[in-house]
């Protein structure tokens, strides 16, 4: 979901190329759900092979990833683990709505509204444990490490980027910013344009945020930041206190430095030490170990080609990208030894 942060974090564009050579630890669910919106037929179909096996996460892995690859990104993806006790509340309102929109897409069907079942289909997006399970051998076919974290996958990442192991925590929210990542790299794809839920095109490019920049502009300390998240709302406490925006929270925190007395104000119906106990104590893997290494064109086959009948042609020329990328990277580690 992401805390609705946006208007008031300061941010900087920074080109791809500048990304070169940086390690990037990235929220593997998070990116999965956005290859399986966003890779679609026009009428919001997933892509699926012959057995109704859904494919547009897979599809997104062997193109998407690649790209960013031929670029000098070094990425890794980080995988949730159990989730905590006070999430479940907002997966089941998730998984209530995806219900409610599947009833919507089977009458924009019968209406035959191509733009209905697009948005609709979208909302029905589910990413189950054999899909996960796939995209994590896919992605380690590509030569990519895979880290299992035993909770959040948000807060390994931001721990890995304190440990200084990643330069950046790739992420499309600022969640991460609770967990105290030091900074964030917003937009990791190499096309300048998305298409909003409305329709419109947007142009869009590679963004970092950094937390030192955004606790010095609004003026407030990182427990302050955090009490500012659990006003505005957060995966455990969706939609925050009723009626209270960033800018308003952000006078509450300051105003408030008791946290007891604010939440106490402003009447919020949830218990605030729980969700903040959560974000101070979520647990992270500490040994978990780095390694890039060189694709496996025989398991990258067998998954696409093999298993879901991806066109040869196109895996071929992905492979052919990989290949060159990872011997560019080779001789650039040789010549630098030398």
């Amino acid at each position: 979901m992401g805390i609705n942060l946006g208007d008031i974090i300061p941010k900087r564009e920074i080109s791809l190329d500048a990304l070169k050579n940086k390690k990037i630890a990235i929220d593997a669910s998070q990116t999965l759900y956005q290859f399986l919106s966003s890779i679609r037929q026009p009428d919001g179909t997933p892509l699926k092979d012959s057995n109704n096996n859904i494919t547009s996460h897979l599809m997104g892995i062997s193109t998407r990833i690649p790209n960013l690859m031929e670029k000098g990104l070094k990425i890794c993806f980080i995988f949730d683990g159990k989730p905590p006790i006070l999430k479940i509340h907002e997966q089941e309102e998730r998984e209530s709505r995806k219900k409610l929109a599947e009833k919507k897409l089977k009458q924009a069907k019968k209406d035959q509204d191509e733009e209905l079942m697009l948005r609709y289909s979208k909302q029905t997006t589910r990413l189950t444990r054999e899909m996960s399970q796939e995209a994590k051998e896919l992605i380690q076919a590509h030569g990519i490490p895979v880290i299992q974290a035993p909770s959040e996958a948000e807060a390994q990442c931001s721990f890995m980027c304190e440990q200084q192991d990643v330069d950046y925590v790739g992420s499309s929210d600022y969640d991460s910013f609770i967990y105290n990542a030091p900074r964030i790299v917003r937009n990791l794809t190499l096309s300048s344009r998305r298409r909003l839920p409305s329709g419109i095109y947007v142009n869009v490019h590679p963004e970092v945020i950094e937390l030192k920049e955004v606790l010095k502009s609004l003026n407030i300390t990182q427990d302050q930041f955090i009490a500012l998240s659990i006003l505005v709302g957060t995966d455990y406490n969706p939609g925050g206190v009723k009626g209270i925006g960033p800018k308003t929270a952000i006078k509450l925190v300051k105003q408030y430095k008791n946290f007891d007395e604010l939440f106490k104000e402003v009447k919020a119906e949830f218990d605030w030490k729980q969700i903040y106990a959560v974000f101070k104590s979520m647990p992270i893997m500490k040994n978990y170990q780095l390694k890039w290494t060189s694709p496996n064109k025989e398991k990258i086959m067998k998954i696409l080609i093999d298993k879901h009948e991806f066109n040869q042609e196109r895996v071929e020329k992905n492979l052919e990208k990989l290949f060159k990328t990872n011997k560019k990277q080779e001789q650039s580690s040789l010549d630098n030894f030398s």
